[in-house]
C-alpha cells in the first residue's frame, strides 16, 4: 500500500500547459493532487487534432523520490485494447481481414474446439466467449506469445458464440494479435512500432525496450477497500477458487489464470514491460493517446500518417452489443473493439463518444461530434470501475468548449 500523499504545495504542483479556458483543469488536478487521490498523473486534451492541455503533476514512486516528468511512461492496462483494436481494423480496411470470415481463414488452428466458423467481428466484440483458458496455465505463461495462443486455439468457449459477450480481460489482446500476426507476420508490438509509432510519433509501446525503464512509472496497488475485498469474494467464492464451476470458474480463470496476471508482483518488473501481453500491459502517456484519439475524433490522419478513415470508424463505433456481461457481471456497451458512452459509465455528453477505460482510471476516448480527444494516465491503483474524479475532468473539458 502507497503511504498518503502529503498535501503541501509541492505535491499539488501541476506542470505544463493549457489554453487559458482550460485552467479549471489545471485547478482540478491540483486538488486531486492535494487531496491524496493520485500518486502521479498526467491528462492531454486535444480539440480539432489541436493540444489545448497538457499536465502532470506528482511523483513516479511510491517513495515520492522520482517526478512526474513531462515523457513518462506508465502502464494503462485496458485502455491497449481499443489500440489493438485499431490495427486489426487498419487490416480489414486495406482488405488484408474481413470481419465476417472465420478466424480459421487466417489462423487455421483456431478451429478447434467447434470455432470454425466463429467471425473475426467476435474477437472485437467481446462475443467469441474465450475470456479464460479452463486448464491450469504455468505462472509466466503470459510472456510465452505460442503458449497462449495456443491455449486458446484449443479452448472451447465458455459459451456459444455470438450468443452473448463478457469482457476478455487479458485474452482479447492475445486473440487480436495472432490475427495480426497470422496476416502480417509481425507481432502486434512490431506492427504498431512500424506503422503508427514511428511514422507518427505515438509514444506507445508493447514490448517496452530496457532504454525507456528510467521513464516508467512505477504502477502502485491498491489499497485495502470494502470494494476491492468484494471483488476478492465474489472472484473466488469465498475460498481459494478451488470450488467454483461453471461460469463461476470462467471468472475466475479470466482474471487469475495464467497465476498471477496481472498482479502487481510482476507489472513494474523487466520481464512484464519488455513481454507483448496486448489486453494488459501496454506503456504510454497521456498525450500519446489522447493524440491517438485526436485523429480518430476527426479525419483519420495525424501529422500526415494515416490511422483509419473515418467510414471504417463509422463502422467501428457502431454499437454491436449492450447488456449484461458475463463476465463482469454488469452492464457493458461496444462497438468493434472500442468502449461505447453509456449512462453507467458516461465518456461526457457526445451520444458518439468512443474509447477504452483501464485499471485505475486511465481513460483514452474520442467524441467525434465535439471533435474532443481525451488521454487520462496514472500510476496509482484502485478498485472498481467508477472514477468520480475521472468524471470530473471530463465534465471540466465539455465546460470549458
Amino acid at each position: 500500500m502507497a503511504p498518503a500523499l502529503n498535501p503541501d504545495a509541492a505535491a499539488a504542483a501541476v506542470h505544463g500547459a493549457c489554453e487559458p479556458r482550460f485552467e479549471g483543469l489545471r485547478d482540478a488536478l491540483a486538488e486531486i493532487m492535494a487531496a491524496g487521490t493520485e500518486v502521479g498523473v498526467a491528462l492531454a486534451v486535444y480539440v480539432d487534432k489541436e493540444p489545448v492541455v497538457d499536465l502532470w503533476a506528482g511523483h513516479a514512486d511510491a517513495a515520492r523520490t522520482r517526478p512526474w516528468a513531462r515523457d513518462t511512461l506508465v502502464n494503462l492496462f485496458s485502455v491497449g485494447k481499443a489500440i489493438s483494436a485499431v490495427c486489426l481494423l487498419r487490416l480489414v480496411e486495406a482488405g488484408r481481414v474481413d470481419l465476417d470470415a472465420p478466424v480459421a481463414r487466417y489462423w487455421s488452428e483456431f478451429a478447434q474446439a467447434g470455432k470454425g466458423q466463429v467471425p473475426v467481428r467476435y474477437l472485437l466484440t467481446h462475443q467469441v466467449g474465450l475470456p479464460a483458458v479452463a486448464r491450469v496455465l504455468p505462472p509466466e505463461a503470459w510472456r510465452d506469445w505460442t503458449l497462449m495462443t495456443e491455449a486458446l486455439a484449443a479452448q472451447a468457449p465458455w459459451w456459444e458464440p455470438g450468443t452473448g459477450h463478457g469482457y476478455h480481460v487479458n485474452t482479447q489482446g492475445f486473440l487480436i494479435g495472432e490475427m495480426i500476426r497470422r496476416v502480417t507476420r509481425q507481432s502486434l508490438g512490431a506492427y504498431f512500432r512500424e506503422h503508427l509509432a514511428g511514422p507518427a510519433g505515438i509514444d506507445w509501446h508493447w514490448g517496452l525496450g530496457p532504454e525507456h525503464d528510467a521513464r516508467c512509472a512505477d504502477y502502485l496497488p491498491p489499497p485495502p477497500s470494502p470494494e476491492r475485498d468484494e471483488f476478492e469474494r465474489r472472484l473466488t467464492g469465498g475460498g481459494d477458487g478451488g470450488a467454483l464451476e461453471g461460469l463461476a470458474l470462467m471468472r475466475f480463470h479470466a482474471y487469475r489464470n495464467p497465476p498471477g496476471l496481472p498482479g502487481m508482483r510482476i507489472v513494474n518488473t523487466r520481464a512484464w514491460r519488455a513481454a507483448e501481453v496486448p489486453s494488459t500491459n501496454g506503456h504510454g502517456t497521456a498525450r500519446a493517446i489522447a493524440r491517438l484519439y485526436s485523429a480518430l475524433a476527426t479525419d483519420g490522419r495525424l501529422d500526415g500518417v494515416h490511422v483509419l478513415a473515418p467510414e471504417t470508424l463509422t463502422r467501428a463505433i457502431a454499437e454491436q452489443v449492450n447488456g449484461p456481461d458475463i463476465v463482469l457481471e454488469r452492464p457493458t456497451r461496444y462497438g468493434l473493439g472500442f468502449q461505447l458512452t453509456m449512462p453507467e459509465r458516461r465518456l461526457g455528453p457526445g451520444p458518439r463518444a468512443f474509447g477504452h477505460f483501464g485499471a485505475g482510471g486511465s481513460l483514452a476516448f474520442a467524441d467525434p461530434d465535439a471533435r474532443v480527444a481525451f488521454g487520462y494516465a496514472m500510476n496509482q491503483g484502485r478498485p472498481g470501475w467508477q472514477h468520480r474524479h475521472v468524471r470530473q475532468l471530463v465534465d471540466l473539458v465539455y465546460a470549458a468548449l
